[in-house]
């Protein structure tokens, strides 16, 4: 069971979170979300003055932020180029030594939804966001309530 007030240095730091997209470790990652947003239809029910909705389909979106050290996606670009919808896995892990344990997940059949070709400012760190689609999710380390 979980304890009634939780030490501040158990919360989970981004400082340690690791992206490997296709099996290759993205390692200038600065920030990564994922999630699935639900797509829900109005449901109106006679005898009911509120209305109410139930999900539908689910879509899952996400991001990638990394600093700017490497040209990234060239290959997966080249083949988008030539017409081949080419497909990722995404594997994110969490791992905070302060925390009480370890979350990773695996996303599968990320597309890509944009290529940022170059993008810079003067007197700015370079970084570009890399946002993606997906279709489903599997957990393979999660934190359970100490």
């Amino acid at each position: 069971m979980a304890e009634a007030m939780i030490p501040a240095n158990r919360v989970m730091s981004g400082t340690w979170g690791q992206v490997w997209v296709d099996g290759e470790l993205w390692a200038e990652l600065s920030g990564f979300q994922a999630k699935f947003a639900y797509n829900k239809s109005p449901v109106n029910i006679c005898g009911a003055m509120a209305e109410d909705s139930k999900i539908t389909s689910i879509k899952g979106t996400g991001s990638i932020s990394v600093a700017k050290v490497y040209t990234r996606n060239i290959s997966r670009s080249d083949s988008l180029m030539e017409g081949r919808d080419v497909r990722a896995t995404i594997v994110a892990k969490l791992a905070d030594p302060d925390a009480f344990g370890a979350e990773r997940v695996a996303l599968y059949n990320v597309s890509f939804d944009d290529e940022t070709i170059m993008d810079f400012t003067h007197g700015e760190m370079g970084k570009s966001t890399h946002p993606f689609t997906f279709t489903k999710r599997e957990w393979l380390d999660v934190v359970r309530p100490q």
